[in-house]
C-alpha cells in the first residue's frame, strides 16, 4: 500500500536581476503565497519584492516508510531543476516531509474511520 506525502521545499532567491524580479513580481497573482495546494507537479508560491523567499510544496507517494525520505529527495530535485530551468539563482533549500500516514487524525477523521 502506498503513503501519500506531503513535501514543502523552501528556500531563497538569491540575486535575480531586474528582468527576473519583473518577471516573477507580475507572475505574483499565480503564485498566491497564502496558498497552501500540494500538487503532483509542485504549486510555487512567493511574495516579492517584498520577501526574497519561495516555497514548493509537492505530492508525493512512497511505496512504504522507507520510501518516504526518497519523496523528499525526488520533490526537492524537482524544485531546483525548476529554478535552474528558469534561470532563477537561488539559495538556502531546505526539505520538509510529512508523511500522511503518520498524523494524527482529528475528531472528524476518527468518526469517519470508526464507519
Amino acid at each position: 500500500m502506498s503513503r501519500a506525502v506531503r513535501v514543502t521545499v523552501r528556500g531563497s532567491f538569491d540575486g535575480l536581476s531586474a528582468e527576473q524580479m519583473a518577471a516573477l513580481v507580475a507572475d505574483g497573482p499565480a503564485h498566491d503565497f497564502m496558498n497552501t495546494q500540494y500538487t503532483a507537479d509542485g504549486y510555487l508560491a512567493y511574495d516579492l519584492p517584498g520577501r526574497p523567499f519561495f516555497t514548493f510544496r509537492f505530492a508525493e507517494e512512497a511505496p512504504d516508510a522507507e520510501g518516504v525520505p526518497e519523496a523528499g529527495l525526488r520533490a526537492q530535485i524537482k524544485a531546483e531543476e525548476w529554478l535552474a530551468a528558469h534561470g532563477y539563482p537561488f539559495k538556502n533549500v531546505t526539505v520538509q516531509v510529512v508523511d500522511m500516514a503518520e498524523v494524527p487524525l482529528g475528531k472528524r477523521g476518527r468518526r469517519e474511520a470508526s464507519r
